[in-house]
């Protein structure tokens, strides 16, 4: 599923915000994000742009140059939106009239993405020679891309858990590498793109140290299974500043896919066990998520904390012990939450 970073959405509430008299909060699904005083109504619809949205030069976006702009060699020019703060509060994410834009249609229904339409991408920074590699393609099909929902786009996921066994685990500030084995062979990729082994790959360094390939063979084979794909977080110095002060390369598994399927949280932790990895750390197990916490804000005090060794924790993510579809993604139930203490403190 992409990630639908500009979308149609109602205004839930307006907020007035202490001694400002040019601006004000308006809440959207489970953001809030500040908009100039009196360009909206509760009930009014915009078009609502994501956190890590990166949209396109044009007229309409350029009252953003001053504080926004960025020029990379892999996405261009363009305009980055990220947490930021005004008059001490939060605004996560842009919201904009739906008048400015025509080539919208204006029977468009809330929901409705237009992130293609308007030409916006999702922000990423190059990869760097600590953690990338010699690329020689795209994911393979059974590697997915991890770009968990945060919860604030999509509050309703809360109430999915109602009745379930539900798991918290760390987000590890790290970069997202994945291990797979398919009809193909054995692969080894980062967020985007497959690596090759020149010795240029980090990753692909920890993986032949820890004998990954062998250990996932072996398993495989006895198991019969056609695929075995393993994701984790790689978090190492060098790697988004080393957050959690590690002193040498780790990999902290996050998901693992037998035949496609993804495998539940006791069966992930057995799977480890046998292949001698490590999964990320689990913060705790319950019953019942909405009952605990019913509310976004709940969850976003519930994400604040710190590593072990470092700095701000950069958030959790929740998932049901065993995997349970939502239609609301249209994947496996799981979403994230990223600690407001941690993007303000590190986004830049």
């Amino acid at each position: 599923m992409s990630r639908k970073l500009a979308s149609i959405q109602r205004v839930r509430g307006i907020e007035a915000i202490e001694g400002a008299d040019r601006i004000e909060l308006a809440h959207v699904l489970g953001w809030q994000c500040v908009v100039n005083k009196g360009q909206f109504r509760e009930g009014d619809s915009g078009i609502y742009f994501e956190i890590d949205s990166f949209l396109p030069i044009r007229p309409e976006f350029e009252f953003m140059r001053a504080t926004s702009y960025k020029k990379t060699n892999l996405l261009g020019e363009g305009f980055r939106i990220r947490t930021q703060k005004f008059r001490g509060q939060i605004s996560q994410g842009l919201l904009l009239p739906l008048s400015q834009f025509p080539e919208i249609p204006a029977d468009a229904a809330e929901g409705t993405d237009v992130t293609e339409l308007l030409g916006i991408r999702k922000w990423e920074i190059e990869e760097k020679t600590t953690t990338g590699g010699t690329v020689i393609g795209t994911l393979p099909y059974d590697i997915p891309h991890t770009d968990e929902t945060r919860v604030q786009a999509e509050p309703d996921l809360i109430r999915a858990f109602a009745g379930l066994e539900y798991y918290i685990s760390t987000k590890m500030d790290g970069s997202s590498h994945s291990i797979g084995l398919d009809e193909n062979g054995f692969h080894v990729t980062g967020h985007n793109y497959e690596y090759r082994d020149d010795g240029s790959s980090s990753f692909y360094n920890l993986v032949k140290e820890r004998g990954y390939q062998e250990k996932m063979e072996q398993f495989a084979h006895g198991a019969g299974l056609n695929t075995l794909t393993i994701q984790g977080e790689f978090c190492a110095p060098g790697i988004q500043q080393n957050r959690l002060k590690l002193r040498k390369p780790e990999w902290y598994v996050f998901t693992i896919r037998e035949n496609g399927k993804r495998v539940g949280l006791r069966r992930m932790q057995e799977l480890c066990s046998l292949l001698g990895m490590e999964t990320v750390p689990i913060e705790e197990i319950g019953m019942d998520l909405p009952a605990k916490y019913p509310t976004v804000d709940a969850l976003l005090e519930r994400a604040d904390g710190s590593y072990p060794n470092g700095g701000k924790k950069e958030g959790i993510v929740i998932r049901p012990t065993e995997p349970v579809y939502s239609p609301l993604i249209s994947a496996s139930l799981s979403m994230k939450v990223v600690s407001n203490k941690y993007l303000l403190k590190n986004e830049d």
